[in-house]
Parts: structure tokens; C-alpha cells; sequence
């Protein structure tokens, strides 16, 4: 299984990151991103009952991979996991995360930003590592630490856009995740999860051309 999210991370090469205010909400945004092409879909811990969700999702939403953010601690990654998340992603470097991970065989994607922190967090097993925030250096600081880094799976975070989302995959990132920029606080506020459909198939359509 873990395998198989991996290989479909690197072809499909797009996350969603969704901050809801509800678990209401973020079913409906949920449906949208699948009608629009996502496949994967982040809930952040900042969720109000962000676990409660999951479970749900997991009830309700067939071919999505579900995965819970800003995960600081490896608590919450063991709750995450249990309440069936796929993958984990954290803000910061933490071992421990990382660790509880590998022990549930589940995908890990720690934060860093730095080529040491990059590498530390490879070499500690990491399946991918986001680069945030990357709107500190663009496509062309993803560019520059594949270069020295080729084998690492890098995913920025922070700062993509739809105007910029293919130079990132062209500079060499395995995949981008996209919160505000997909998910527009303007739609959530209306309601209008069409727009969201939409976006998100100009992002999935961006994507296949900078393949």
C-alpha cells in the first residue's frame, strides 16, 4: 500500500491542503478536489476536529488518499495514522515523527528547508521532503538543491501557485502542495465548491503540461 501511494504521488504530483471550520466543510471541499482531479488531500491539525474528519473521509471517500498536516509531534502522528491517515506531514524536522511513521509503514513527509535539514530528513527515512516555505527561493532554490541532491523527493510548500506550479514541477520537484491557492478563503466563505472543482483541474491540467 505504501508503495503504490508513493508511485501515485509522483505521477498525480499535486497535494491539497485544506483549513476548514468545519468537519461539514471539509467534506464538501473534499468531494470538490476528487471531481476537480485530486487525489491527494492534506487536513491540517488546525481543523476543529480534524481526526473526527478523517475517520469520516475514510468512510466516505473512495480513491482519495487521506493524510494529516502540520503534525508536530509523534502523539498525534500515531492518532493520525490510527484515525486512517496515509501520510504524515510536519512543519518542522522531527525524528520522532519520522520514526513513528516508519514503524506503522506509513508515508512520511517532514519539513525542511535547509540542504542539511533536506538531507537529515532524508537519510532519517523520510518518503519525501516538503520545502517550506517555498515562497523563500521559488522553482529556482528547488532547481539548485536538486543538484546536488537528485535523489531526494522534494515537495515545496508555501507559495505555489497556478501561475508558478509548473515551474516547480520543471525545476524538479516530485510534487507541490497548495492550500490558499487552491483553496480560496473567498470560496469557502461563499460556498462555492464549484470554483474549487475548477481550480483544481487547472492545476491538475498545469501539472500534466510541465511533465
Amino acid at each position: 500500500m505504501k508503495e503504490k501511494i508513493i508511485n501515485l504521488l509522483n505521477e498525480t504530483k499535486i497535494i491539497s491542503i485544506i483549513r476548514a471550520e468545519s468537519s461539514e466543510e471539509l467534506l464538501n471541499v473534499a468531494k470538490a478536489l476528487k471531481e476537480g482531479g485530486i487525489k491527494f488531500i492534506e487536513v491540517t491539525m488546525t481543523t476543529p476536529g480534524a481526526l473526527k474528519a478523517i475517520e469520516e473521509f475514510c468512510g466516505e471517500m473512495e480513491d482519495v488518499i487521506i493524510g494529516v498536516g502540520s503534525v508536530l509531534d509523534p502523539e498525534t502522528a500515531r492518532l493520525s495514522i490510527l484515525s486512517g491517515a496515509e501520510f504524515i506531514v510536519t512543519p518542522t524536522l522531527n525524528f520522532d515523527v519520522i520514526k513513528m511513521c516508519k514503524r506503522y509503514s506509513k508515508v512520511v513527509i517532514p519539513g525542511a528547508f535547509t540542504p542539511t535539514e533536506i538531507i537529515n530528513a532524508w537519510e532519517a527515512g523520510a518518503d519525501f521532503v516538503k520545502v517550506f516555505p517555498a515562497s523563500v527561493g521559488g522553482p529556482s532554490y528547488i532547481k539548485a538543491i536538486k543538484a546536488p541532491l537528485p535523489q531526494v523527493n522534494l515537495i515545496p510548500v508555501g507559495g505555489v501557485n497556478i501561475d508558478n506550479v509548473s515551474d516547480f514541477i520543471k525545476a524538479g520537484a516530485s510534487a507541490v502542495a497548495v492550500g490558499s491557492q487552491l483553496v480560496k478563503k473567498e470560496f469557502l466563505k461563499e460556498k462555492n465548491f464549484e470554483a474549487i472543482k475548477n481550480l483544481a483541474k487547472e492545476f491538475v491540467e498545469k501539472i500534466k503540461g510541465a511533465k
